[in-house]
């Protein structure tokens, strides 16, 4: 139709009809400026994802060559097929070995005066904490002819490995891996999550041995409160310990009613609340973290082995178990050893088993490993003795 021949109100309806459908009937483009906004947009989010990759990939190349600085093995032949465990998310156990001689240098130096079996069972969601007598009488695993030992010995004399072998023949309980920490490094790993919150089961005063000055703390039982004082006058109140007090609480022993086993007790809840503070994902990501780690612990896991240990054994750290193996005090040519009675030794076994989902069996060998003939009789005999008092038939 003419568009002259049309009513004023046709001619305006066919104008509106051609500014929605552009001239030719098809719709009209978007603007120019909305278009570029969106690219720019789509261009951001693409930059900060390749950054974001960059930066994680980085990240997780420090974290690697984090974890092969503090690998070593512990050149053994395993009870098990360790990697595989961890890889089918089974339960895990690993024999931490606390040591006071500074940085590890990857040499056999100083005794393990601090020894910890830990299971880990992602099923139950459950960490059980098993402190172990530094001064139980052993025949060290591949140094039998140095019998009588203290299991603190091993790793001086023979190595990690032995202590594992060791301490795996004495319980019956398969050892998977080992960590060696150095615990003057702890005080560094406890500042890099921001301290720790820990109730004291005593009520004690420590000043540090080491320290020339008179800073001393003061803990209270049943309480995370505790005082610091700088010159050993001035206290000042605190609820989070930061490494150094953290230090201080675990090693205090000859003030304990309960000698080197309530230092014992202490060690654990510093590390459980360790473990709570620093399991998580972004923890084991931080760079500072990881290389802190790097010079104070050493362990035989592989970087597969503890990125599968992120994935899927993070919740069973929350639920921590708490326990020691009793020993008895006994002298033996003069020097004094723990003697561990048959019966704690079963439960001991029975409870690490039932924790890695194993079957029950007899606990292990009396003394570790094989003990010469000449030196058999007597150390048989105190301990027949020891168990005849505690265990009576």
């Amino acid at each position: 139709m003419d568009n002259q021949n049309l009513s004023r109100t046709e001619r305006r309806e066919q104008q509106v009809e051609q500014n929605h459908h552009g001239g030719d009937g098809r719709p009209p483009k978007k603007p120019r400026r909305r278009r570029r906004i969106w690219r720019w947009l789509l261009a951001l989010v693409l930059l900060l994802a390749v950054i974001g990759g960059v930066v994680f990939a980085t990240v997780l190349n420090n974290v690697h060559q984090s974890i092969n600085k503090m690998q070593r093995s512990a050149d053994i032949t395993k009870a098990r097929q360790v990697s595989q465990v961890i890889k089918d998310g089974k339960p895990f156990s690993m024999l931490v070995l606390g040591t006071d001689t500074g940085a590890l240098k990857r040499d056999r130096t100083g005794l393990t005066d601090s020894m910890m079996l830990i299971t880990v069972n992602p099923k139950t969601k459950t960490t059980t904490m098993m402190s172990i007598p530094r001064d139980i009488m052993m025949s060290i695993s591949g140094a039998e002819n140095t019998f009588p030992q203290k299991l603190n010995a091993a790793f001086p004399i023979a190595g990690v490995g032995a202590s594992m072998l060791t301490l795996q023949n004495y319980l019956n309980v398969p050892i998977d891996f080992y960590v060696l920490v150095n615990m003057g490094g702890l005080e560094k790993l406890i500042d890099q999550v921001g301290g720790v919150k820990v109730a004291s089961p005593l009520t004690f005063t420590y000043t540090p041995e080491a320290d020339t000055t008179p800073a001393t703390y003061k803990f209270f039982k049943d309480q995370e409160k505790f005082e610091y004082a700088k010159d050993g006058k001035n206290f000042k109140t605190y609820t989070t310990m930061n490494g150094d007090a953290a230090l201080s609480f675990s090693r205090m022993r000859y003030d304990d009613p309960q000698g080197d086993y309530g230092r014992q007790l202490r060690q654990r809840l510093v590390l459980k609340a360790l473990l709570k503070k620093s399991a998580s994902i972004s923890t084991l990501m931080n760079a500072k973290f990881m290389a802190s780690i790097s010079t104070n612990v050493e362990t035989d896991m592989t970087y597969s082995d503890i990125m599968n240990l992120a994935k899927k054994y993070m919740p069973a750290t929350k639920n921590q178990v708490s326990d020691h193996m009793q020993g008895v005090g006994d002298m033996y040519g003069g020097v004094s050893y723990q003697m561990v009675p048959e019966s704690e030794k079963q439960r001991v076994t029975n409870k690490l088993r039932q924790s890695l989902d194993l079957s029950a069996k007899k606990t292990g060998t009396q003394f570790g490993s094989n003990v010469p003939q000449a030196s058999l009789g007597v150390a048989e005999n105190n301990l027949s003795v020891i168990n005849e008092i505690l265990d009576p038939q």
